[in-house]
């Protein structure tokens, strides 16, 4: 069993930088695939990132490659998401999940068994 939480949320000017923490409880979070996605203002919850269990690899939506870097220190049991240069269609509620076991992290939400209760980023133009 595994429970995350989410912080680092709030409101940023377009083109600054924020970063997202994801914290989880458990002593074997090493072991555990790790995503970020998003929900926008109506609109369906979609795939931002995601890191593989232990050190890597990572994967990235094409809309923030570039601009968002996904990774985790498991001595403190927490995946970061560094979203520099955001834009405003980036605006959404952002949720960490996470799955035991997978080298390669899933992109689809279905495949995540665990999830944090989201924080909410704005951006203004």
């Amino acid at each position: 069993q595994v429970q995350l939480v989410e912080s680092g949320g709030g409101l940023v000017q377009a083109g600054g930088s924020l970063r997202l923490s994801c914290a989880a409880s458990g002593r074997t979070f090493s072991s555990y695939a790790v995503g970020w996605f998003r929900q926008p203002p109506g609109k369906e919850r979609e795939f931002v990132a995601a890191i593989g269990w232990s050190v890597g690899p990572a994967y990235y939506a094409d809309s923030v490659k570039g601009r968002f870097t996904i990774s985790r220190d498991n001595a403190k049991n927490t995946v970061y998401l560094q979203v520099n240069s955001p834009k405003p269609e980036d605006t959404a509620v952002y949720y960490c999940a996470a799955v035991y076991g997978r080298i390669s992290p899933p992109r689809a939400r279905q495949e995540y068994d665990y999830w944090g209760q989201g924080t909410q980023v704005t951006v203004s133009s």
